[in-house]
């Protein structure tokens, strides 16, 4: 059965690097909920189990090699050791070879980190709270104090999410961020968290070379792509796994 991965160019240059992003399109699924990852969308859980074993296979993981986290859309940082849920989280970081971090999404933005000397991972979901919240850079604050990265070692991919265009916020959510990812739209907003994410990573110190921001639209590509804004309570979800391989 045929699936449609998104990869990245960038960590593509990692040959000890695996990375995937789920679509729409795998296991001949059919609507409402499509290729989907989630057991929480109201999709049959032995499908979701299937779609996902599919996918792990693909990437080359067993089911029993990576590992996810009910995400809270809060600031909480897990180290992660070994495969499954690991809790309530909304970033995951892991040193251990064969080991899949594995991020949710259906609009939210999604960065996967690599620490190239290092050989550390991380993996983080990041919506409009978490970004407000700035849990990318207090990702990278952790990989500097507990893993001794360097900003210029860390290779980062920011996945598909809902463009600006497409994110309708109201002024108080866009009051908490910077006008500069803000547009104004009636009495509504325009907010621009990929870009937000991108700019922590950049002025956190990583080499623009070294940094990737997908420009896919989950909301405008209806047909690859999940979306919690698009379709509402009947969407599926996507998963993005990074691994180093074992």
């Amino acid at each position: 059965m045929s699936i449609a991965l998104i990869r990245s160019r960038l960590l593509k240059k990692y040959p000890e690097i695996i990375f995937g992003f789920s679509t729409k399109i795998g296991g001949e699924r059919e609507a409402p909920y499509y290729f989907n990852m989630s057991h929480s969308v109201g999709d049959d859980d032995a499908v979701v189990d299937e779609n996902r074993k599919l996918l792990f296979e693909m990437l080359d993981l067993g089911v029993d090699k990576v590992a996810w986290q009910h995400q809270v859309h809060g600031d909480k940082i897990t180290y992660v050791n070994q495969s499954g849920n690991c809790g309530n989280s909304d970033a995951m970081i892991t040193d251990k070879p064969g080991l899949g971090l594995a991020i949710s999404t259906a609009d939210c933005t999604s960065v996967f980190i690599y620490d190239k000397k290092q050989k550390v991972i991380a993996a983080v979901h990041s919506g409009w709270r978490g970004t407000q919240q700035k849990i990318v850079l207090k990702t990278l604050e952790k990989l500097i104090n507990e893993f001794n990265s360097l900003p210029e070692n860390l290779i980062a991919y920011i996945g598909p999410s809902v463009s600006q265009k497409n994110y309708e916020v109201g002024p108080e959510v866009a009051e908490q961020f910077d006008g500069k990812y803000t547009i104004p739209q009636g009495d509504k907003f325009l907010l621009n968290v990929a870009g937000n994410n991108y700019d922590m990573l950049l002025d956190f110190g990583l080499n623009e070379e070294n940094l990737q921001i997908s420009n896919y639209c989950s909301y405008e590509l209806e047909e690859l792509l999940h979306s919690y804004r698009r379709d509402g309570l009947h969407s599926g979800r996507a998963l993005g796994i990074i691994a180093m391989k074992g």
